[in-house]
C-alpha cells in the first residue's frame, strides 16, 4: 500500500497532507516537528490523534512535554535517533507518566493494540520533578527498541496490567512484547517494572539492553511467566538485579550482574537473579555472570543471595539452573545458590556445572528441595 507523507507544522497548528501517492485513507507518515517548547505536547499529541491505523509518526528534535503522550495502538512512533529526538518532561509537570498507552490513560480493561517505538530519548527530568513513570506501556504485541530511558523519577519502563487508576485490570491478556537494545538510567524507581497483580503480561522478550543506577531494583517482575531475559547488563544495583516472581517456563540467560545490593540493610536480602517457581511446568537460569566484587561490597551488612530461588508458590516447581559463574565479595553472609520450596510442595533442580567462587556459602538447599543428577 503507498504512503502518503503528512507534516505536523507546531507553528501553523494544522496538519498538511503532502500526498506522494494513494488514497487519504492509506497508511502514512506522519512528521511532528518540536520546537523545545511546552507547546510540543498538545503538538505531538493532535497529530497522534489525527493519524490513521497503520501510520508511522515521526518525530523530530526535542518535544518538551507537559501532558502525557499517549501511544494509539497500531502505530509506529520513530525518532531521528537517541539524541535526534527526545521526549523531555518539562519542569514541574510531576506527569503520572511521560509516556503511555492508550488503553492505561483511559482505564480500558482491553489491552491496547500494538505500537512500536524505537530510535528516540525519553527523559524524565527527575532533577525538576517527582512520582513520575517514564515509559508506561498497556499495549499486546508491541515493541520497543533502540530507545534511551533516563532521569525517571519514578520507574523507567513499567509495564502494567492497571490502568492509570491503579485499579482497573484486564480482561484481556497483554502478551508477545519485546524490549530490545534498550539503556536505561537513573531512574528512582525501578529500571524495568513488570505490575501485573492479575496474569496478564506474560510472554515478553527482554534482550540484549542495560539498566544502570535504578533507586529500587533494576529488573522487578510480579509475572515472568513465559519470559525471555536474554544478554542484559545491569549495574549500579541498589536492590535486586533480576527478581523475577512467578517463573512458568521462563528462560533468564546469558545475562551480566555486575553488583547488587548497595543499599544494604542489616535485616535485608538481595538477590542478584531470583524466580519463584509456580508448579506445573520447568524454567532455566543459565549462562549468566553475577558478581559483587571488593571491599566495600564485602563490609556491607544484608544478606547476598547471587542466584536463588526463594520458594515455589504452589506444587511442585522444576528448574534447571546450570553453567552460570558467580564471584561474590568474600562476605560473611555471601551466598553462591539458593533453593528453598518455601510454601510450595517441593522443588526439583538441576544444578551443574556453576562456577561459584568468594562466597561464605557455595550452595544452601532448603527442605522439600531435590537435587535432580543431569542426564
Amino acid at each position: 500500500m503507498p504512503l502518503s507523507s503528512r507534516t505536523w507544522l507546531p507553528t501553523l497548528g494544522l496538519l498538511v497532507a503532502l500526498t506522494a501517492g494513494g488514497a487519504a485513507s492509506d497508511a502514512a507518515v506522519v512528521n511532528v516537528n518540536c520546537g523545545n517548547t511546552t507547546g510540543d505536547s498538545n503538538v505531538l499529541n493532535t497529530a497522534i490523534r489525527g493519524s490513521a491505523t497503520g501510520d508511522a509518526i515521526h518525530i523530530h528534535g526535542t518535544c518538551l512535554v507537559n501532558d502525557t503522550i499517549v501511544l494509539l495502538g497500531d502505530r509506529s512512533y520513530l525518532g531521528d535517533s537517541r539524541t535526534g529526538t527526545v521526549i523531555r518532561q518539562a519542569d514541574g509537570a510531576n506527569l503520572a507518566a511521560l509516556v503511555a498507552s492508550d488503553s492505561w490513560m483511559s482505564n480500558a480493561t482491553g489491552t491496547g493494540r500494538p505500537v512500536r517505538l524505537a530510535h528516540l530519548t525519553i527523559d524524565g527530568n527527575k532533577a525538576a520533578n517527582t512520582g513520575t513513570h517514564a515509559l508506561v506501556i498497556r499495549s499486546w504485541l508491541t515493541t520497543i527498541e533502540d530507545v534511551q530511558v533516563r532521569g525517571a523519577p519514578a520507574d523507567g519502563i513499567q509495564l502494567t496490567s492497571l490502568g492509570r487508576d491503579g485499579k482497573t485490570g484486564l480482561t484481556s491478556t497483554q502478551v508477545n512484547g519485546r524490549i530490545s537494545n534498550v539503556f536505561i538510567s537513573g531512574s528512582n524507581g525501578h529500571g524495568l517494572r513488570v505490575l501485573d497483580p492479575g496474569n496478564a503480561v506474560t510472554d515478553w522478550d527482554l534482550l540484549d539492553s542495560w539498566i544502570a543506577n535504578s533507586g529500587l531494583s533494576a529488573i522487578q517482575m510480579d509475572n515472568a511467566a513465559g519470559w525471555k531475559i536474554l544478554g542484559n547488563h545491569v549495574y549500579g544495583v541498589r536492590r535486586h538485579a533480576i527478581y523475577a516472581e512467578r517463573c512458568w517456563g521462563t528462560t533468564i540467560q546469558n545475562n551480566y550482574v555486575e553488583g547488587f545490593g548497595s543499599e544494604g540493610g542489616e535485616d535485608q536480602t538481595w538477590y542478584g537473579i531470583a524466580c519463584t517457581v509456580q508448579g506445573g511446568t520447568a524454567s532455566v537460569i543459565s549462562d549468566n555472570k553475577v558478581f559483587r566484587l571488593g571491599a566495600k561490597a564485602a563490609a556491607l551488612p544484608g544478606r547476598f543471595i547471587y542466584i536463588g530461588v526463594p520458594q515455589v508458590n504452589y506444587g511442585a516447581g522444576v528448574l534447571n539452573v546450570v553453567n552460570n559463574v558467580i564471584r561474590g565479595a568474600g562476605g560473611a553472609r555471601d551466598i553462591g545458590l539458593s533453593y528453598q520450596a518455601g510454601k510450595g510442595e517441593g522443588l526439583q533442580v538441576v544444578s551443574a556445572n556453576n562456577n561459584v567462587q568468594s562466597v561464605a556459602v557455595g550452595r544452601a538447599v532448603g527442605e522439600r528441595v531435590i537435587l535432580v543428577d543431569p542426564l
